[in-house]
């Protein structure tokens, strides 16, 4: 087991210690610690600084606000130094005042070593660290702070949690800002460790590059190189010097995960392709692509909070990825968040301004919250920059004429409703055609309603219990879907799509036996009415639980 896996592991028993309070505590300085308390005199000292620098910028900003701010920044400080002591240079205060250049710290043996400390005061399900180009460039470590009380002026005593660390070699980082949580940090009892290796061996990241640079065609172990086939012993001093890092076999497997992440997630098998990318990103989690599909993923199962943190994530890493805010747009309409989505629509147009689906999504919001004009005018754009599109021209032939002459759109919805006051015959196949049209745009919430009305109107419609069930499933209601599924096939035995969605839903329950009985009907059923194709599918998906249920009963 390499380092960097030890440490991830102690990590994540250190989480769930965090979480129940079993903590380990010393008070005498440059001991390990996990919590440091600071009071007293200490406190005294940082609130004088911070008074300082809050009379310094008050032309700038709030004074209280420039003094939280500080007193934040101060606090993580002083954790490190009384942890690391003689270990790293003194704050010095008055030197501080006018800046730190990036660097809080230094080696008291090596002032090459930089050390950046990042303090927050959020719970630990929320707090995210950020760390910049320059201060990746200029330190060897950033070292993360979690303050458990309300950071102000009255507090007389803060517990401080030394939630991790991480080595700046391991941040992918050319431009901008990266952000990580807790789970992405390596425990923080191997910090003064790496950095006394950091002392022997000063000019290790100059000599692994170098070395590197002459085994591209070579997997590194921990004592060999294998080349061409051939087992080549590796200098012991350069044994020390290679730092576990992303291994060609590591690289075909990170590519493996992704396909069949991406296989997983085109069959419908939300659930399991979230598991693949979570494996992913252990590998490689500075990639924005995982986090973007990790985000499609749980965005399809409902999780929109979830699906919004790894779209920001995305944004952290690449604030290009105009995909990114389309889909964080999306999330935040599901959670009724409409202006939150439309400025998300709005910044995937800045960035993109040829993004049609864009300019169709912030359109539709628009309608939604009843501003007819705006949407017009960006659905008039969507549509000259993509005409052929087929997801527009969808929502062309059943919205923009609503939009495009207002009375018109007026009449229609007036239309509608004395229809839905009409004899329950004809009642049912228009909120049908209702709620296929709100399904269309998105609005699965409405489209669940007029499913209902037309239950309501003849309890027998298998096919309205099946649509309801799916716009359910969308929504992430996946017991409920099931419950629809069940009640359209004792109406209907022979319904082939009902079992294959019941098959899904029951998958992602983590019922794989039913789920796998599902399929096997499903594709008895495709096969009598000659769908060879849908046969097929539900074939392979019975298979392939088949598959993953062996594994599990393997690893018991």
């Amino acid at each position: 087991m390499d380092w960097i896996t030890l440490l991830r592991s102690l990590q994540s028993d250190y989480i769930k210690r965090l979480i129940t309070g079993c903590l380990l505590h010393c008070h005498i300085e440059g001991q390990h610690s996990e919590y440091t308390v600071i009071s007293g005199e200490k406190l005294k000292l940082l609130r004088d600084f911070c008074w300082k620098m809050a009379e310094k910028y008050k032309r700038t900003s709030p004074v209280r606000d420039v003094f939280v701010n500080f007193l934040k920044g101060k606090l993580g400080e002083e954790v490190i130094k009384e942890r690391l002591a003689d270990f790293i240079t003194d704050v010095d205060y008055d030197k501080k005042l006018d800046g730190d250049g990036y660097i809080d710290f230094t080696l008291t043996s090596d002032p090459s070593i930089g050390i950046q400390v990042k303090s927050r005061n959020e719970t630990l399900d929320k707090a995210r660290w950020s760390i910049s180009a320059e201060e990746v460039i200029k330190n060897a470590v950033v070292v993360c702070v979690l303050i458990q009380e309300e950071v102000n002026e009255a507090q007389t005593e803060y517990n401080l949690f030394l939630a991790g660390f991480l080595p700046t070699q391991m941040i992918k980082l050319r431009t901008g800002k990266i952000s990580f949580g807790i789970e992405q940090l390596l425990y923080i009892g191997g910090l003064r460790p790496y950095l006394e290796e950091l002392l022997t061996f000063q000019h290790q990241d100059n000599l692994n590059q170098t070395y590197q640079n002459k085994t591209n065609d070579c997997i590194i172990t921990s004592s060999k190189i294998v080349k061409n086939n051939q087992t080549e012993p590796i200098p012991k001093i350069k044994q020390k010097l290679v730092i576990p890092a992303l291994t060609y076999l590591d690289e075909e497997l990170f590519i493996l995960q992704i396909k069949l992440g991406d296989e997983r997630f085109e069959k419908g098998m939300y659930q399991a392709a979230l598991k693949t990318y979570n494996q992913a990103l252990q590998l490689k989690d500075n990639n924005p692509d995982i986090y973007y599909k990790r985000g499609l993923a749980l965005y399809n199962l409902g999780n929109y909070e979830e699906a919004i943190s790894d779209y920001s994530q995305v944004i952290n890493l690449n604030s290009q990825y105009y995909k990114a805010y389309n889909q964080m747009g999306n999330a935040r309409f599901k959670l009724e968040d409409y202006e939150g989505a439309m400025g998300d629509y709005s910044q995937a147009i800045i960035v993109n301004p040829d993004d049609a689906i864009a300019y169709r999504n912030r359109a539709y919001t628009r309608y939604y919250i009843g501003d007819y004009e705006g949407a017009l005018e960006d659905y008039t754009q969507a549509i000259k920059i993509n005409p052929n599109d087929e997801s527009i021209d969808i929502a062309s032939e059943k919205f923009s004429s609503f939009l495009r002459d207002r009375s018109q759109f007026q009449e229609r919805i007036q239309r509608k409703q004395e229809a839905r006051n009409q004899i329950h015959s004809q009642g049912e196949y228009v909120y049908r055609q209702s709620a296929q049209f709100r399904w269309d745009l998105g609005d699965c919430e409405g489209a669940i309603a007029d499913y209902t009305q037309a239950i309501k109107t003849n309890p027998q419609d298998s096919q309205a219990y099946y649509l309801r069930g799916s716009a359910k499933y969308d929504l992430g209601d996946i017991l409920e879907a099931v419950e629809d599924y069940n009640k359209a096939i004792n109406i209907n035995p022979q319904y082939a799509d009902a079992y294959y969605y019941r098959g899904n839903a029951l998958d992602d329950l983590g019922n794989k036996q039913d789920a796998i009985d599902n399929f096997r009907k499903a594709a008895d059923l495709y096969r009598h009415e000659g769908k060879l194709l849908e046969c097929k599918k539900a074939q392979e998906r019975a298979i392939d639980l088949e598959i993953e249920e062996s594994l599990d009963i393997l690893k018991f």
